[in-house]
């Protein structure tokens, strides 16, 4: 019995040591495999394994997690949870769409265009001498989100310089109330002015078309602008003068406004980067208005401030009244009148000085420009809103006002109508084609594909289709329409386009139009075997069903023309299109058997033999035709040019009646009746 159980406790431990042993290979397999660095949870998953291995396990902790061996079944089910989980993940990761993989090919792998390291070779190991790395360059490339989100900071900063400088400037108890948050706000944007420098000195530009990573080269490159000049102007420490003057003049910080296009180069990259940039361009529009009625109404109250509050109507009135003392009735009356100054509105105190009439004058002149820039602005920024929507609505009534004219029928009218509503409320009346055509082939077709994906993987002749045949099918496929009832095709129709249905139901159906045999749906192609010129084919290059729309449904259609110029390149896709539709025909009984009549090669070679040895005795026969053709004529002009020398010298008395025989130069009798 004793015996027994050592027997299985030695072939327990054996197993577990097996298994332990097939883990270990499959972990050092996936690594190498990988190619990964070492990691944290590597050096836990390697302790756990060893914690696993070195703890004694018994019959006792066979079925269950108490007693011995506890701690090592945990562990246990933690490594293999874990290795579970990352499998999934890299599996997740390393798992493209294929048909997008076809098409695109292989990535190409590259080192990040921001880091540009160089490592020097190593030396021996046995001679012991260390080679020291050089520190890995760090460059931003214009282009990445890092860069767009360093803007915003610092467009940040720059935006608070703009407004909170100037009122801080104007408004004594703004600045002396909160000194210390203005001291701290004002230090931490010195900072990112500072890191900013040192970011515009580690950004690349392009240069033939290659991210530019010469240290030397983009310092000197940024040196030699004026905005190096401008950002250094921004970051003179001028606020050293607070020894002097005390921190209560924010004045001397007015060098900090001189890095505002920082702030325009975000909103123009917005601009570029946003879906809705309509509503950027008016949101950034009115930002403007803000800051510039900000800025007067802040001038209006250090004009105050100067020439005495309440000296007269026009200034700020008296602060010793307790409804005009507190700050923010101070700041919301200036920006009142800064306002109504601005848009022109009037209905403020006259001015009395000479000072006061100038700087209403300037405000009213300004007004006039922000005001003419906001109408034209706003307008232009409404009609480029609603521009699909116009030029939609033109099509709509040239067509109605066409079908006035031609007198056409209500019910058809409706029809059109309905059709062109459709289209208006599924968002489908841009024309996909005009909008893309500035992009090149290769972005055009991955848009394509990328927009048409799923219906593209469902389509037969595109499963196996190469890349380049594919981004020249996808190019000409042209987005079409149909209303409920339409008959896309008919049985014995000539067929010149194939297509492929993206959204909506279509029906195969009998000459009575009612009869349904089958039911095409998202991804079916109809229409290849008309316009392929199959050989052995019953129809030719007619139709061979009835298809019908039951619904509303967006098709592709592909012309002949378009498919025969993109397989001509590719004349092995040709063949197994045709092999396709050879499959498809053969099913339906519509296919001839070719190979009782048909020729082998070798006869068909014989065949174009025998024809070029007959076209060329044709060609000797007509030589020899045009020869005798030419000396023919030849002899006819020589006897006309004899009979009319023979005519002038006889005279006018020589014609008359009767017969008169002539010898010719070469012997042949020629005779000329010549009656009058």
């Amino acid at each position: 019995m004793t015996g027994q159980v050592l027997e299985e406790s030695t072939d327990l431990t054996a197993h577990r040591l097996s298994v332990k042993t097939s883990m270990e290979e499959d972990s050092e397999r996936a690594d190498s495999t990988l190619s990964r660095g070492p990691s944290v949870c590597d050096d836990t998953s390697s302790e756990l394994q060893r914690v696993a291995t070195l703890e004694p396990r018994g019959l006792n902790s066979r079925n269950s997690f108490r007693g011995r061996g506890a701690l090592s079944r945990l562990v246990s089910i933690v490594v293999t949870l874990r290795e579970w989980a990352h499998k999934s993940l890299q599996e997740e990761e390393e798992r493209p769409d294929s048909f997008l993989e076809r098409f695109r090919g292989p990535e190409l792998r590259m080192v990040p265009s921001r880091i540009s390291s160089n490592r020097p070779d190593q030396q021996n190991s046995d001679s012991g001498i260390k080679t020291k790395k050089k520190s890995d360059v760090f460059i931003i490339a214009p282009a990445d989100d890092l860069y767009y989100h360093w803007l915003l900071v610092i467009a940040t900063a720059v935006l608070y310089n703009w407004c909170l400088l100037v009122a801080r400037a104007c408004f004594d108890e703004l600045q002396t109330n909160n000194y210390i948050v203005w001291l701290v706000l004002d230090y931490l944007s010195d900072l990112v002015y500072i890191l900013d420098t040192c970011v515009r000195l580690r950004t690349g530009f392009l240069e033939q078309g290659l991210l530019v990573k010469d240290l030397k080269k983009l310092r000197d490159t940024y040196i030699c602008t004026l905005q190096f000049k401008l950002d250094l102007l921004s970051i003179l420490p001028t606020d050293l003068a607070y020894f002097a003057t005390g921190i209560h003049m924010p004045e001397l910080r007015f060098n900090r406004l001189m890095r505002f296009s920082r702030m325009f180069e975000f909103f123009d990259r917005t601009e570029t980067r946003t879906s809705y940039p309509n509503t950027f361009r008016i949101s950034n529009l009115v930002l403007y208005i803000l800051v510039i009625i900000h800025w007067n109404g802040c001038i209006y109250f250090a004009i105050s401030k100067s020439l005495g509050f309440g000296s007269d109507q026009w200034v700020y009135p008296n602060m010793s009244d307790p409804e005009f003392g507190t700050l923010t009735r101070e700041y919301v009356y200036c920006l009142y009148w800064s306002t109504l100054t601005l848009t022109t509105i009037g209905e403020m105190p006259a001015p009395v000085r000479d000072e006061e009439y100038l700087f209403v004058i300037f405000d009213f002149l300004v007004g006039v420009l922000i005001f003419a820039t906001i109408v034209g602005n706003v307008g232009s920024m409404i009609s480029n809103m609603n521009a699909t929507r116009a030029e939609f609505q033109a099509h709509i009534d040239a067509i109605k006002h066409y079908m006035q004219f031609r007198k056409v029928s209500k019910e058809l009218e409706a029809r059109v109508i309905k059709w062109f509503d459709y289209l208006w409320t599924n968002k489908k009346a841009i024309d996909e084609q005009e909008v893309l055509k500035n992009l090149p082939n290769k972005l055009r077709a991955e848009i394509a594909i990328n927009v048409h994906l799923e219906t593209l993987k469902k389509v037969r002749i595109f499963q196996d289709c190469e890349a380049g045949l594919l981004v020249e099918l996808v190019l000409k496929l042209r987005p079409q329409v149909f209303s409920p009832g339409d008959y896309i095709c008919r049985k014995g129709d000539i067929g010149k386009e194939m297509y492929i249905i993206k959204e909506g139901r279509l029906a195969v159906v009998a000459d009575d139009g009612v009869t349904q045999f089958a039911l095409l749906t998202s991804g079916s192609c109809f229409g290849e075997i008309s316009i392929l010129n199959i050989k052995g084919s019953k129809m030719g290059n007619r139709r061979t069903a009835n298809i019908r729309s039951i619904g509303y449904s967006d098709l592709f259609c592909l012309s002949k023309d378009d498919l025969m110029e993109a397989v001509m390149e590719y004349p092995d896709a040709k063949k197994v299109l045709e092999e396709r539709g050879r499959e498809i025909l053969r099913k339906e009984g519509l296919l001839e058997d070719l190979r009782a009549g048909g020729l082998t090669g070798e006869q068909m070679e014989e065949k174009v033999e025998r024809l070029e040895a007959s076209l060329d005795t044709l060609q000797t026969r007509f030589a020899r035709l045009m020869g005798e053709y030419t000396a023919t004529q030849q002899r006819l002009k020589q006897r006309l040019t004899a009979l009319e020398s023979r005519i002038q010298h006889s005279g006018s008395g020589f014609l008359s009646d009767g017969n008169e025989s002539t010898i010719d130069g070469d012997g042949t009798h020629s005779e000329v009746n010549i009656q009058l």
